[in-house]
């Protein structure tokens, strides 16, 4: 049995980590920005130092860092936050790692690869090629990443760096920033006008898929790796659109088709061979499967404001 931190513990991913931790008889503590009852849990900012600080005074095996501020439209309008919160935060985290000694593995993002130079993305492009990202979103996680390098070269931190791909499923609560599933669903689900833009795609990986190989990292943990975390079904964005809204049993009369998003890479498909011999990562969940159960995740906790319940198709 490992002792195990979370931060960022009450987030999408967070709570299904904390609970199959627990599941395979880890000691496990959370750290978040909210206020919680709950016991083994820190409420803290990864920005401050101090508060870091406390959370960290007990030891760990493990740290799992994955609070940060999230995608890449909130990292235009909130560029600020983003900045202090992604690279401050991580400084801190690593700061108390060379003292502390905890074994780190870090989520890092599929943006990082950026304009990319490969049909699929292997993990060792951006130390082989030059890379430009196209958000501030993406440009932390890059930073993210060489701050954990230049701490293994100089003072021998332990850390594994995972880059996941469009992890989606129930327990990903709305906002105007969230990934794109959450937001085509609840907006189908609302009759809120969105946007697709056309010639995109993307793979996707349900979180029942994503959880047990996120775990299995800690039984894996080899330092100085680095990992695409993502699923095998390469789908447009617009297939997905179609495929939520054909479910909901609506048209998509309020969709706007758009040709480009300046934000983002047209295509990004990863190799995640590696993952798999590491952690057996095999996602088996197709979108045909997981997108109704998120949607009916989603009609239960909005029902007060989904008026009818639709059709199936």
């Amino acid at each position: 049995m490992a002792k195990i931190l979370i931060t960022g513990v009450m987030g999408t991913l967070g709570r299904p980590l904390k609970r199959e931790l627990e599941r395979r008889g880890h000691d496990v503590w959370g750290l978040d920005l909210q206020h919680q009852a709950e016991s083994n849990y820190y409420r803290a900012d990864i920005a401050v130092y101090r508060q870091m600080e406390r959370a960290l005074e007990q030891d760990y095996d493990y740290v799992y860092h994955l609070a940060a501020e999230f995608g890449r439209i909130n990292g235009e309008e909130y560029y600020d936050t983003l900045w202090t919160t992604n690279v401050i935060g991580t400084r801190n985290i690593l700061e108390l790692q060379k003292r502390k000694r905890f074994k780190l593995i870090f989520a890092s993002s599929s943006e990082i690869y950026g304009d990319k130079h490969q049909e699929i993305l292997s993990e060792d492009i951006p130390l082989n090629r030059s890379i430009i990202q196209h958000n501030d979103y993406a440009l932390t996680k890059w930073v993210n990443e060489i701050q954990i390098m230049n701490f293994e070269k100089r003072f021998g931190n332990p850390v594994v760096r995972l880059r996941f791909f469009n992890a989606y499923g129930p327990g990903e609560y709305y906002h105007n920033y969230r990934s794109v599933v959450c937001l085509f669903t609840y907006r189908a689900l609302h009759r809120i006008p969105y946007d697709v833009y056309l010639g995109y795609h993307r793979v996707f990986m349900y979180i029942d898929d994503f959880i047990p190989t996120l775990t299995n990292v800690a039984d894996n943990f080899v330092p100085g790796e680095v990992y695409n975390i993502g699923g095998h079904e390469f789908r447009s964005v617009k297939e997905l659109s179609d495929l939520i809204l054909g479910y909901i049993g609506t048209d998509d009369s309020l969709i706007n088709y758009l040709p480009e998003d300046k934000h983002n890479v047209q295509n990004k498909r990863p190799n995640i061979e590696k993952a798999n011999k590491a952690f057996g990562h095999d996602p088996k969940i197709t979108l045909e499967e997981g997108v109704p159960l998120t949607i009916e995740w989603m009609r239960t906790v909005y029902a007060s404001s989904v008026d009818t319940p639709g059709r199936r198709l």
